[in-house]
């Protein structure tokens, strides 16, 4: 509601009615430098979409290979993994900047997509879900039949494993749709920034002035639409999936 009214209404009127002033409070916020919240979205669209489904393909692979395969150390990389899901990502933003400033990656796109490929939630989420929904005897039976272990992963794994990947996806998205401290502090360029980061700066720039304040709500307003429209666009995969994705005997 607020994001309907103009600067005047948002600070004199205190109802949950809404206000006479999207339009206008959109065609602004359009045409604040030029776009550059438009350019502030699409960011974070390729950071969440492209680190999702990245993301998603190692978690994949690697929850496969440690509910599947037997090999020496396969539970002491299980346990870092787990000491990574309890770990606060505040306390690996700024050893990560160090590593991607060394290498020469701060301050670019990678900087924030390169952190966000390696999830230890997802890869635990997927090495659960390999073990409850791909059966040995599927795997053995396909062996048997010439199938080697990469054609496994591809053809037999994956599909089974898809509704759980669907899952790991939608919470990679967005929680690299939503993360704030890890662009803040790799990227200088606001031309780079995500959404979150774009607003915090907008915010910080109109402190004091009303009309910036209806830009911020208004741009808030816009960047969960995305998040609904793929909640609700996936739920329909996620529900077939859950249904074709089980082992028929």
């Amino acid at each position: 509601m607020a994001a309907t009214k103009s600067s005047g209404e948002l600070f004199s009127t205190f109802t949950l009615l809404p206000g006479t002033g999207f339009w206008d409070n959109l065609a602004d916020l359009t045409a604040y430098r030029d776009g550059v919240y438009w350019q502030w979205m699409a960011n974070s669209g390729l950071y969440a979409g492209v680190g999702a489904l990245l993301s998603a393909a190692v978690s994949a692979a690697g929850g496969y290979a440690l509910a599947k395969y037997r090999f020496r150390g396969r539970v002491l990389i299980f346990t870092v993994i787990l000491t990574g899901v309890l770990m606060p990502p505040i306390t690996l933003a700024v050893p990560q900047y160090l590593l991607l400033a060394k290498a020469g990656l701060a301050g670019t796109y990678w900087s924030v997509l390169l952190p966000s490929v390696l999830s230890p939630y997802g890869i635990y989420l997927a090495r659960v879900y390999a073990a409850a929904a791909v059966p040995d005897d599927v795997l053995e039976a396909a062996r048997m039949d010439g199938a080697r272990e990469v054609r496994l992963f591809t053809s037999v794994a994956w599909p089974m494993m898809r509704p759980g990947l669907v899952t790991i996806f939608l919470f990679q998205f967005v929680a690299i749709w939503n993360n704030f401290l890890l662009p803040y502090i790799m990227l200088g360029d606001d031309r780079l920034f995500p959404v979150t980061v774009g607003l915090f700066s907008l915010l910080q720039q109109g402190a004091g002035i009303p009309a910036m304040y209806t830009l911020v709500i208004t741009g808030a307003l816009l960047s969960i639409v995305p998040l609904i429209a793929l909640f609700l666009g996936l739920q329909r995969y996620w529900r077939v999936d859950l249904l074709t994705g089980a082992v028929k005997s």
